[in-house]
């Protein structure tokens, strides 16, 4: 992941980016970050913590989704007029093996760039004792939202 032919639709995309990812109550009460911004492509690291594990000591499935589907909203709003904000219609994730470890990453990248609606991918890796492990695949449907003061960055 992390090819993208995308043009930024703004110079300072990756500043927009952080700036809204700062305003994300359940980002920060998780202890997630953005650590990489690209054009069509963004990374979110969430920690071990034990608030957010499982049972059985895995990171919980709604943590997994919740940064796959920030990545990749922040991946789609990279592309965005500086007016716009973005919103999740749908995403589906397939877990694929126990997330645990250090870290989970999440890598969403965008598929396709429309007008109203982007569609794009996300992965959740584990970080175990330097091991990287994909625990976690999303598809992903996002609305473009403009001319809404309520619903911007």
């Amino acid at each position: 992941m992390g090819d993208t032919d995308f043009a930024p639709a703004t110079e300072n995309y990756a500043e927009r980016v952080r700036e809204s990812f700062s305003k994300q109550g359940m980002m920060s009460h998780m202890g997630a970050e953005v650590t990489e911004v690209r054009p069509g492509y963004c990374e979110v690291v969430l920690p071990h913590r034990p608030e957010i594990l499982q049972q059985h000591g895995f990171f919980h499935g709604g943590a997994l989704a919740s940064i796959v589907d920030t990545a990749g909203g922040y991946a789609a709003f990279s592309l965005f007029d500086a007016d716009d904000g973005i919103l999740t219609v749908e995403f589906k994730i397939n877990c694929l093996a126990p997330a645990r470890g250090e870290k989970l990453l999440a890598r969403g990248e965008v598929v396709k760039l429309g007008r109203t609606l982007t569609v794009t991918k996300g992965e959740v890796i584990a970080v175990e004792d330097g091991n990287e492990t994909v625990c976690g695949l999303m598809q992903q449907t996002l609305m473009r939202i403009t001319g809404r003061d309520s619903v911007k960055g």
